[in-house]
């Protein structure tokens, strides 16, 4: 790709002093109508090192509004990104809906500078590219614009600006000796980046190579391109629009007919005696595999879904009960903000992903999506239909860090149910707990059943098991989830240990 660029490309100042007001005022123009239309945008910027970053970036913000971008420059990672997943510095960096981000130096790193230095293991380069991708192509298809530039210059041209900035002491600190490294074998790192193009090119978020040894000739091509891709997402949009698409609440024929949820043998249940007894000796198990997480950096991710009144509380009590506060942390997940409304709707849990030695526990989760979400039509079918794939990506991204994610649906039936809705009612201190929505939701069950069902066999994957708790008897599945976990953590321990 990089060998059938013409880097003679160039631009007059007559030239370029003709057409530039125009592309500002056009890209101006269009900042706004995306901000109108809640069209989030991504521009990124990758290339050689002294091939122009900064100044080209400048140039292209000189034209929009300030309050409606920020600009990231990815350089190494703080002490907060080393100890969560690679993409969480990214992922929580996306712009809310209207807005643009804007990256000098990108989530590329990994697979550019940091594989040149050494940094990426072969581990990490198996999985990284397909990382990338899914990224990408989740953003792209919840409606961001994805625009990746890479500034192509040649090892000559590299040297004289390297040169140049050395020669005054205001300038040379911007010249790194990684830089000089990477001049010195340019053609290598130049094969680096070739396969990075040739692997991340795609029709959601296509590469644009930019003849970078002339600043006018770059920055009209910038502008041209910025220009053409907004427009053509700003006619999509008005497009979508007119047609005024309505979230979706039409259920096909049922695939997965009560083919999990109706096989739980509910009937399994435990004495309080020996509840005391195990939940004593598990608690204190999990104390000490606790202290081992932290002292080995191993994270922790424990998702809970069930019905309502299902016990997710009251397993969730008896698993933190026994653990040091300063290590883990629940998050209750509400219906979304409108902070959160603006973003992603995975933003809000990649703000919540533990650091490494710690635990996080989510009282429900993204799995909303494919749940009350699908059936209260409160996303649009295709949204819900792909959200399987991005939650397993995402899943998987988790796992790949090392972090231990585990899942888990706690089961009851639809008389359970009723009977602790009815004691929550004439309890005082436990009326707070039950709303008309958890009495509403009990007329949609089969609709509800046949959700989880296919969230389940969708979902269930090898790095983030689904573990279905038996749970009628709340003594029975509080100790099943605390020893779920703690057989986790112990094989955990043990893979480590060889």
């Amino acid at each position: 790709m990089l060998e059938k660029i013409d880097l003679s490309k160039k631009m007059s100042k007559e030239e370029f002093d003709k057409v530039i007001d125009g592309l500002e005022a056009k890209a101006g123009l269009l900042q706004r109508e995306c901000r109108e239309l809640k069209i989030p945008v991504i521009i990124l910027f990758e290339g050689f090192g002294a091939s122009g970053k900064g100044t080209l970036i400048n140039s292209l913000i000189h034209a929009l509004d300030p309050r409606g971008f920020r600009v990231y420059a990815i350089n190494g990672e703080s002490e907060d990104e080393i100890m969560r997943p690679y993409l969480w510095r990214f992922w929580t960096k996306t712009p809310e809906k209207g807005r643009i981000a804007i990256f000098d130096r990108s989530w590329y790193k990994r697979v550019l500078t940091d594989r040149f230095d050494g940094i990426t293991s072969e581990k990490e380069l198996g999985y990284a590219f397909d990382e990338i991708l899914s990224f990408e192509n989740t953003l792209a298809d919840d409606g961001f614009v994805i625009l990746k530039f890479f500034l192509d210059i040649t090892k000559k041209e590299q040297e004289k600006r390297f040169e140049k900035l050395l020669a005054s002491k205001e300038t040379a600190w911007r010249v790194s000796k990684g830089d000089l490294k990477r001049n010195k074998h340019f053609d290598e790192y130049k094969r680096l980046n070739e396969e990075m193009l040739q692997k991340t090119d795609t029709d959601f978020a296509p590469w644009n190579i930019v003849e970078a040894v002339n600043k006018e000739y770059a920055v009209v091509k910038i502008f041209h391109t910025v220009i053409n891709r907004l427009s053509e997402a700003v006619l999509r949009a008005k497009a979508a629009r007119e047609a005024k698409e309505k979230p979706s609440v039409k259920e096909e024929p049922v695939k997965f007919k009560s083919s999990i949820l109706s096989s739980v043998d509910l009937s399994l249940s435990m004495e309080k005696e020996e509840y005391r007894q195990r939940r004593k000796e598990l608690q204190k198990r999990l104390n000490f595999l606790h202290s081992e997480l932290y002292r080995r950096r191993i994270p922790v991710i424990l998702g809970f879904e069930g019905w309502d009144a299902g016990g997710k509380g009251g397993a969730i009590k008896r698993l933190t009960e026994c653990l040091d506060p300063r290590g883990y942390a629940v998050h209750p997940t509400a219906s979304p903000n409108d902070i959160e409304k603006a973003h992603h709707y995975l933003w809000r849990f990649w703000e919540d992903i533990p650091k490494a030695g710690h635990i996080t526990i989510f009282d429900r989760t993204w799995y909303g999506r494919v749940m009350v979400e699908r059936i209260e039509g409160f996303c649009t079918e295709n949204e819900w239909r792909r959200a399987y794939k991005e939650m397993n990506d995402m899943e998987a991204q988790w796992a790949n860090y090392g972090a231990i994610v585990l899942k888990f649906w706690l089961q009851i039936d639809k008389d359970e149910q009723e009977r602790r809705f009815n004691e929550r009612m004439n309890t005082p201190e436990k009326r707070w707990k039950i709303t008309d929505e958890d009495w509403r939701n009990r007329e949609k069950w089969d609709q509800y059943e046949s959700a989880v069902d296919e969230m389940l066999i969708r979902t269930s994957t090898t790095y983030a098991p689904w573990i279905i708790v038996e749970g009628n008897s709340k003594y029975y599945a509080r100790i099943k989830v605390l020893e779920t976990v703690v057989k986790a953590l112990e094989e955990r321990m043990k893979e480590d240990d060889k």
